[in-house]
């Protein structure tokens, strides 16, 4: 596993996606309820360019964006999959996110229930406006996402993974990444340098970074030609992507 040196890099690598997008974890979850439409909100006043949320599917075959795929009903705890979507009221829907947010931005789902995808891919179609093509659908299995393009021409994918979990390196990745037609590559951002970056844009792929919450992390990160980070501070998120752009 490759680890980040403390210092800035003294040759930046250009990526593919310019400017990264700002991809807010559950929202501006570090300033608001994570996954709620108040975070989502904030998210984009902060000036995310994307929002990242968990897919689930409910009883009634709905698709919802929770963190957790346990939701509480009184005192119990049951799973998302076992209640309905009236049991959720405070939980968004995609439709949700597309009828009171617009279209503004690009949307990462983490798909926790493959179920959920037909639904929300639905939802982003309904929206119009381009939207299902800022659709994008994150998932750790090749053979699903593969699977996933056959049916969803029109979406955006994503393999959400970590380096020490591709068996036969990255460079096989890529070239199977790009076979695929999946669009990006989505790793921890202590799994990112600026060659392994350069390796999956050789291939036309993107790279994604998450869980990067600190200024000088995401700065080094957008030095390595990462495409697009993603964190629970949106505000640190911002700086750090228009730091090294300003020095």
């Amino acid at each position: 596993m490759s680890v980040l040196p403390a210092g800035p890099y003294s040759s930046p690598v250009e990526p593919l996606c310019r400017p990264p997008l700002v991809i807010a974890t559950r929202g501006a979850s570090a300033k608001a309820p994570a996954g709620s439409m108040e975070a989502f909100r904030l998210a984009l006043r902060l000036g995310a360019t994307a929002l990242e949320a968990d897919l689930w599917r409910t009883a009634d075959g709905r698709a919802v964006l929770g963190g957790d795929r346990r939701s509480r009903s009184g005192l119990r705890r049951r799973t998302v999959a076992d209640v309905p979507r009236s049991a959720l009221a405070d939980v968004p829907t995609p439709a949700d996110l597309h009828t009171e947010l617009g279209d503004s931005f690009e949307l990462l789902l983490a798909v926790r229930d493959p179920e959920a995808v037909d639904d929300a891919v639905a939802s982003a179609r309904a929206a119009g406006d381009g939207s299902a093509g800022r659709l994008w659908l994150a998932h750790a299995d090749l053979d699903v996402l593969t699977e996933w393009r056959e049916r969803f021409g029109d979406v955006r994918l994503v393999n959400a993974t970590r380096l020490r979990d591709l068996r036969h390196g990255p460079e096989r990745r890529a070239a199977q990444l790009a076979a695929a037609s999946v669009d990006a590559v989505y790793l921890h951002h202590t799994d990112w340098t600026g060659g392994l970056t350069t390796l999956f844009h050789r291939f036309e792929r993107l790279a994604f970074a998450w869980d990067a919450q600190h200024e000088r992390i995401i700065a080094n990160l957008v030095r390595m030609g990462v495409d697009g980070i993603s964190g629970d501070h949106v505000d640190r998120l911002v700086d750090g992507v228009a730091r090294p752009a300003s020095g």
